[in-house]
C-alpha cells in the first residue's frame, strides 16, 4: 500500500498544493502506512510537519512522533535534524517527543548500551514502527564497521541490544565479518588511521604571479 500511495502523494506535493491543509488527513494516513509497512518517504513527512507549522491547531503529536522515529531509522542520514527543525520549543518539550529527542542524542553520542536500556523500558514508544529495532542495529553495525578492527563477541552482542548468539551470527554474516574465537574481525582499518604525507608543489611562475597581484 505504501508504494501505491507514494505516487499519489508525490502529485499532492507539487506546487502550491503542498501547502493545502486539506491534504493533511491523507498525508497523516501515509505516515501510519510507512510505520506499519516499514516504508519511508522523507519529503512527505517533512510536508506534514510544515503543514503543522502553518496550521498549529492541526498538530498531531502521535503522527509527529512516528515521523521522528522513522527519521531515526535512517541514521546516519541527517533526516532527524531536518524534522526536528520544523518543531517549536513547546512541541519539543512534550511527551513523548522529548523522549525521542533524548534517544536521538544518545544515538548521536553512540552510547548504545544506554539507548537499549532506555528502549527496553519504553516498549510502547516504538511499537507502531515496524522494523525499528533492526534499523537501529543497522546503524550500530555502521558505526562498528568504521570504528573497530576487531571486537569481542560479547561486546558486539551488547551493542546490538543484548542479542542472543543466533541473532549475533545473522548480523555478523550480513556484514561479512569473521568470527575468530571470542573475537569478531571487522576490517583492516590501517587505511583509515595511518597518516598521509601531502606534498605541495608550487612553481616559481605561480608564486611570481601571486606576488605581483599583491602590489
Amino acid at each position: 500500500m505504501a508504494e501505491a500511495m507514494k505516487q499519489t502523494v508525490a502529485q499532492m506535493l507539487k506546487g502550491i498544493e503542498r501547502y493545502n491543509p486539506d491534504n493533511l488527513p491523507t498525508l497523516e494516513h501515509y505516515v501510519e502506512i510507512q510505520s506499519r509497512e516499514n516504508a519511508y518517504d522523507l519529503e512527505a513527512n517533512l510536508a506534514v510537519l510544515k503543514l503543522y507549522q502553518f496550521n498549529p491547531n492541526s498538530f498531531n503529536i502521535d503522527i509527529t512522533s512516528q515521523i521522528l522515529l522513522k527519521a531515526l531509522t535512517n541514521l546516519p542520514n541527517t533526516n532527524f535534524i531536518l524534522c526536528k527543525c520544523l518543531l517549536n520549543e513547546r512541541q519539543l518539550s512534550e511527551e513523548p517527543i522529548n523522549e525521542i529527542i533524548y534517544l536521538a542524542d544518545i544515538l548521536e553520542q553512540c552510547d548504545f548500551q544506554l539507548f537499549w536500556t532506555r528502549i527496553h523500558s519504553l516498549p510502547e514508544l516504538t511499537q507502531k514502527i515496524t522494523g525499528f529495532l533492526d534499523s537501529i542495529r543497522k546503524f550500530v553495525c555502521h558505526v562498528v564497521g568504521i570504528t573497530y578492527q576487531t571486537i569481542e563477541k560479547a561486546h558486539l552482542a551488547e551493542l546490538l541490544g543484548d542479542v542472543d548468539d543466533l541473532t549475533l551470527k545473522v548480523w555478523v554474516n550480513k556484514y561479512g565479518w569473521k568470527e575468530q574465537g571470542h573475537l569478531i574481525f571487522i576490517a583492516n582499518q590501517d587505511e583509515n588511521i595511518k597518516t598521509k604525507n601531502i606534498n605541495e608543489k608550487i612553481d616559481f611562475d605561480s608564486v611570481g604571479a601571486i606576488m605581483a597581484s599583491c602590489r
